[in-house]
């Protein structure tokens, strides 16, 4: 036995008795099998001994390239609890099999032989590289390994500014792998041999949608066209790639994600049955056959490396019903494979994508529905049976909301005109909404671990089940990529509905609590990180639902900068680097200008700015002045010159205030009857870095006339002959809310008090990303009740919230002012470590009315286009 984290790799007891089963491979399909046996075989049946040939315990290698987004290795390692931990299974770490006798029952290792009662093949794929001339070059990778992705990663850090990146293959991997090279900031190109991205999930119109989204986002696209082989410069390392034409492109780094090849070599040389393709034949019982002897009941073959029925999927989800499969056989059962539901869901350079069923239309007399918009960047395909009714498949890019309900009606009904599942709200005018029954329980709700809508609500009604956590635990629904959630949620909510139940308003699995109880506790523990948090009142590592809501809690508490270090690795993207990330990998740089009100040297400052680093500029209906177009690591330097003029952090990237709209009130206008201005600045200046559920807008109008269109914010102020009229709870957004009248004829010393009031029991009581519309319609009893709080003080809390608004008051601190004087803070805003300054050499833009703004791919093949005047920066 060796591995390279002992502590992982122990031999612990076997139970007197138990079999000794064999898993060879450490991928997600393995783990699941270990993890099923493990739930299922409560009398210690089986001992298991798990060879992983990787150094990493089985990690999820669907989340992949999520390691180019902060998660570390340790972030991917799939279940709750290690393994290892389990006394019954030895995890073996960086230990390769190198032969197998099935005859004998026997398997080797470097470090001997061992035994086994049965065996699982498990080994999976591996990279398969096209025969290339010179694919073997420094800088050639594969994308398939969580070492791969690292080494890729190192490699790109060590090239110079303006380097440019080829990706071979145009499929799911691939379009993964140039978003990671696109994110690290290299000129990427994907080669695709087929006609269109995606082949195997997307039709021709899919692919072409899909062709213009990625090329939008600055990745440069070759389709139709084959490569020939690669080229070294003079220092040996790759500089160029061929095409089958002749022609090439400069390359400093290449990927190829051309497919995968069974790892079947152990099965091979034990002389069991290979498919003509690759992979261990398998019967529906996943049961291996040796070429000389027949069948053999104990080796199993699953996953990627399985040939089943005629074919190997490269899925995971086909994957885990074999090792469910495998762990009933274990037991007695006589479970077999039923087949396997090929749809796919995924985000692939931030582009929703998603296929499902018969997606080409190969079915007799089938019918296809089809809704595009190319200028909106979206495709969406329905293929129905011959009248029309019944759903066959589907494709959706661009917006893929409609997948979760949609692949569960699969040879279904879907009970209204396909149109109204197709079209934007305001275009379906009498079509209506999309409606549909309730699922029928043969429905497949998850299609990754073969879940159907009855299994989940038996787990509800006679399971006792009362959560989604405990449904995902007890089917294993929603825990693989997670697209099904949501309808999961609802079929949940149903059912606990029907039977009279309460439903949970539990945060996430990790926290049962709703986030206005998590916000009492962390008030009332004096709790500060989310370690010592989750530990104590959750449990798991948490997730990208409970780690921001801590995140925001905390900072409405005043705990700290938002880029300190537990705080940090929290935060939602754009408050990382404290600026919000725009379509072309650039930055917007937006400072506070209260009220709007702003003195001509500021004016000047901004305008030099943007000038000097050829920022793009616009007045807001915020009445602030946003500038597009800054690098990551020019952000430091904009802002300190921003800041050394007055300017400080208009929150722009945050859940907090926003800004507090004004006219020019009594000041100017012949109308006004109060001083907006004035009380728009005192409020802004107020509630500046107040961080809440969702954002914040305020609006002061200085007479009825309303210029500030304060009824459309979360609280609006209207001047009145004898005070202020106060109004909350107007959003704009996709449903736009009128605020409703609150309070009137307040002086302004109540005024304030009022809205101190009203802003801090939202923000203690309000859900996740709930704007103050939604949350004054959910409080019980509504605008009256919320009323009765902050006026009459009816839940006698008053006395806090005025204390807590003067704590925010008095500690706030501008986010960037102390940013700029905190050297490791300032170390995060670089886009190459080992050169700090180095930007990405590819943003190409066009003149247009004076300003910058980002070339469009078509305007990047002209250097002079209607007028516009094409130029890159560099």
């Amino acid at each position: 036995m060796s591995s390279t984290h002992p502590e992982l790799a122990t031999s612990n007891d076997r139970a007197p008795g138990s079999k000794r089963l064999s898993v060879i491979g450490g991928g997600m399909v393995a783990h699941r099998l270990v993890e099923a046996l493990r739930d299922r075989d409560p009398d210690g049946t089986w001992a298991v001994d798990l060879y992983c040939e990787e150094i990493h315990p089985p990690y999820d290698r669907v989340a992949l390239t999520s390691y180019f987004s902060g998660r570390s290795p340790a972030d991917l390692v799939l279940g709750e609890t290690d393994l290892a931990e389990d006394p019954l299974v030895t995890v073996h770490l960086g230990t390769g099999v190198t032969a197998i006798d099935p005859v004998a029952r026997t398997l080797r290792t470097d470090d001997g032989e061992s035994g086994w009662d049965a065996l699982v093949l498990a080994t999976g794929s591996s990279a398969f590289v096209p025969p290339v001339t010179g694919a073997d070059l420094p800088g050639a990778f594969v994308y398939r390994t969580i070492d791969d992705v690292q080494t890729m990663e190192a490699w790109v850090q060590g090239l110079p500014e303006g380097s440019k990146g080829v990706v071979v293959g145009g499929g799911l991997l691939g379009l993964e792998a140039a978003g990671a090279l696109h994110g690290l900031g290299v000129a990427t190109t994907v080669v695709e041999f087929a006609d269109r991205l995606m082949p195997l999930q997307v039709d021709e119109g899919g692919g072409a949608a899909l062709r213009r989204i990625v090329e939008g986002l600055g990745v440069a696209v070759m389709t139709s066209t084959a490569s020939a082989a690669l080229h070294a410069g003079a220092d040996g390392r790759v500089a160029a790639m061929e095409f089958g034409d002749g022609s090439r492109v400069e390359a400093d780094v290449v990927v190829f994600a051309t497919g995968v090849r069974p790892r079947d070599e152990l099965a091979r040389e034990a002389g069991l049955v290979i498919g003509e393709r690759g992979g261990v034949v398998v019967d529906d019982f996943c049961v291996s056959a040796s070429s000389t002897t027949g069948r053999l009941s104990d080796v199993y073959a699953i996953g990627e490396v399985a040939c089943i029925q005629g074919r190997t999927w490269g899925l995971v989800g086909p994957g885990y019903t074999m090792a469910e499969v495998v762990v009933d056989r274990l037991l007695g059962g006589e479970a077999t494979f039923p087949g396997a539901d090929t749809s796919t869901k995924l985000k692939l350079l931030g582009v929703d994508v998603a296929s499902f069923g018969d997606a080409f239309a190969e079915a007799p007399g089938s019918l296809e529905v089809v809704y595009a918009d190319p200028v909106a960047g979206v495709y969406k395909k329905l293929v129905m049976s011959d009248d029309a009714k019944t759903l066959l498949g589907g494709v959706l890019v661009g917006d893929a909301s409609a997948y979760a309900s949609l692949r569960p009606m699969l040879g279904a009904e879907l009970g209204s005109d396909p149109n109204a599942w197709l079209l934007p709200p305001e275009l379906l005018q009498g079509t209506g909404a999309p409606v549909g029954g309730d699922l029928p329980d043969a429905a497949n709700v998850c299609s990754c671990n073969n879940v159907t809508a009855g299994t989940i609500r038996d787990a509800v009604c006679s399971g006792g089940c009362t959560d989604l956590g405990a449904v995902k635990a007890c089917t294993k629904a929603g825990t693989s990529c997670g697209s099904c959630l949501p309808l999961v949620k609802k079929l949940v909510t149903t059912e606990l509905e029907k039977t009279g139940v309460t439903v949970s308003n539990a945060l996430c699995e990790h926290f049962e609590f709703s986030r206005a109880q998590l916000f009492d506790i962390i008030s009332v523990t004096g709790l500060r990180t989310f370690s010592e948090i989750i530990g104590s009142h959750g449990t798991g590592r948490g997730c990208d639902i409970c780690r921001p809501v801590v995140a925001s809690i905390l900072s409405s508490l005043g705990t700290g900068h938002v880029m300190d270090k537990d705080l940090a690795r929290l935060q939602d993207t754009n408050d990382h680097v404290m600026a919000n990330l725009q379509k072309d990998g650039t930055y917007s740089v937006v400072p506070r200008v209260p009220a709007g009100e702003i003195t001509p040297a500021g004016l000047i400052t901004i305008g030099q700015v943007a000038e000097d680093f050829g920022l793009y500029t616009k007045i807001t209906g915020g009445q602030r002045i946003d500038l597009f177009g800054a690098r990551i690591e020019q952000l430091p330097q904009i802002w300190r010159r921003l800041v050394d003029a007055g300017f400080e952090s208009g929150h722009a990237y945050g859940k907090s205030l926003r800004t507090v709209k004004s006219c020019v009130g009594s000041t100017w206008c012949r109308y006004g009857v109060q001083d907006s201005v004035g009380l728009a600045v005192e409020l802004e200046l107020r509630y500046r870095g107040l961080r809440s559920p969702h954002k914040i807008k305020l609006g002061v109008s200085g007479c009825a006339r309303e210029c500030a269109e304060a009824r459309g914010k979360d609280v609006g102020v209207i001047a009145t002959d004898n005070g202020w009229n106060v109004y909350v709870g107007g959003n704009g957004g996709f449903t736009p809310r009128h605020a409703q009248l609150f309070a009137e004829d307040l002086d302004t010393e109540t005024l304030v008090r009022t809205i101190d009031r009203f802003l801090m029991y939202y923000v203690r009581t309000a859900d996740r990303l709930q704007r103050t519309a939604p949350w004054v319609e959910a409080h019980e009893g509504g605008i009256e009740a919320i009323r009765e709080v902050v006026m009459e003080d009816s839940l006698g809390i008053c006395a806090d919230l005025d204390a807590a608004m003067a704590a925010h008051v008095e500690s706030y601190r501008d986010e960037w002012a102390a940013t700029l004087a905190d050297p490791d803070k300032l170390s995060q805003f670089v886009s190459f470590i080992n050169a700090p300054e180095a930007g990405d050499p590819d943003l190409t833009y066009v003149t247009e009315r004076g300003q910058r703004r980002p070339a469009t791919p078509e305007e990047r093949e002209s250097v002079v286009i209607a007028g516009t005047t094409l130029e890159v920066r560099s």
